[in-house]
């Protein structure tokens, strides 16, 4: 009776002196075995802070980095499936049902190829094996080879205007414009899994948050944001609630999570500028005014600048996301229509669509200047620089992470 009497004061004594709690459920989450991510707000659905580490989509890939959502986007960085994929650009012309091909060495067309009626974006499969062409009036996805830069058979699907993924790999989100949906199908055979109707017109653009749970999503038409939790643990998918924008006139476009997953920017047609909305409340923060026509979001290799390219006036601004400022506005000389883009896998070239000037711009993305025009076919839109680093993709024309 000594014996446990001294045994049980022992260990009272190691626990008083060690702090340590021995239940395994309130262990720090920051800690190794727990996966990080990149903020720091009290836990709740689409929080992205450490106490919610364990609410992270399951399936998702870990962070890489918990301050940086694009860490495995740096140069050069090629996720082995994508290593050998040769470099080329791909531009949908939407007015000439085309895609052109283009060699980013070269920088000539090599390609061109019919589509379905109106492909609107290239967009990278989550497993960055199979880039798909939205032919929007078309109903129909074309299937693109990135190893041989060669399309295949077309699959029909209604309304594709934009293409993106769920984070776990699981759901294709079709953005159905004019039935104002978003579909979630299965990632490969395109299969309608659930169609959820959201509360505006003109949907188009949308990113994730952090932690993998919520989308944003942008309506150009009726000028207004939309919160919509993704599927999970067997629950299909939920709008959670719509804000309209500030102001009349206003025309939301492409949609960025910020490298910290603090904020989602998006770029504003009608106001001329780059809204900052904290993606868990669902409020505003600011607005950042950058030219007329805000429309395409591109992040540079490093984390550090957002490309807003301004449609309206032929310029591109280069918003620092350490400030939450513009640092630069590069203007292309004679003019132009930046619209759609990417940067190249080494990070010093931006390429950009000229929507109404049948051309494919390269812009050094350091310095601002032009380095060529492309002629491309009438109309286009989202292009798609292939290949770029990055484990996976959430779709569009190439938001990697």
């Amino acid at each position: 009776m000594r014996r446990l009497l001294a045994a049980l004061i022992l260990s009272a004594l190691v626990l008083a002196l060690t702090g340590c709690d021995p239940s395994p459920e309130r262990r720090d989450p920051a800690q190794p075995g727990t996966s990080p991510t990149t903020a720091t707000r009290a836990a709740g659905p689409g929080t992205t802070g450490p106490a919610a580490a364990a609410r992270d989509l399951p399936g998702m890939p870990r962070v890489v980095d918990p301050h940086d959502v694009y860490a495995a986007d740096r140069p050069g960085r090629l996720n082995p499936k994508v290593r050998h994929d040769p470099a080329l650009i791909y531009v949908p012309n939407s007015r000439s049902n085309t895609v052109a091909v283009i060699d980013q060495h070269t920088r000539r067309v090599i390609r061109q190829f019919s589509t379905g009626a109106e492909p609107q974006h290239v967009t990278p499969s989550w497993d960055l094996r199979t880039l798909w062409v939205g032919n929007d009036q078309g109903n129909s996805l074309t299937p693109i080879n990135p190893r041989t830069g060669k399309p295949g058979r077309q699959v029909q699907v209604a309304d594709p205007y934009n293409l993106y993924f769920t984070p776990d790999g699981k759901s294709a989100i079709v953005v159905a414009e004019r039935l104002a949906r978003l579909d979630f199908r299965d990632p490969h055979s395109m299969r309608l899994k659930q169609a959820l109707p959201v509360p505006c017109q003109g949907v188009d653009h949308l990113d994730v948050t952090a932690d993998g749970r919520i989308a944003i999503a942008s309506c150009e038409f009726s000028g207004q944001l939309v919160k919509v939790q993704l599927p999970t643990g067997g629950q299909g998918a939920r709008v959670l609630g719509a804000l309209r924008l500030p102001g009349s006139g206003r025309m939301p476009q492409d949609v960025k999570l910020s490298p910290d997953g603090q904020l989602m920017y998006i770029a504003d047609q009608g106001a001329g500028g780059v809204w900052l909305l904290d993606p868990i409340t669902f409020r505003l923060q600011g607005f950042v005014r950058t030219g007329r026509g805000a429309h395409g979001l591109v992040v540079s290799r490093d984390s550090t600048r957002l490309f807003v390219s301004n449609r309206g006036e032929g310029s591109i601004s280069v918003l620092s996301f350490a400030t939450r400022k513009v640092i630069a506005t590069w203007r292309l000389p004679g003019g132009g229509s930046p619209d759609m883009g990417g940067v190249s896998a080494d990070g010093r070239l931006l390429w950009l669509s000229g929507r109404y000037h049948q051309q494919l711009y390269a812009v050094d993305a350091r310095t601002g200047r032009l380095i060529a025009r492309i002629p491309v076919g009438v109309g286009p839109h989202g292009v798609c620089v292939w290949p770029q680093p990055g484990r996976y993709s959430l779709g569009h024309t190439g938001t990697l992470r």
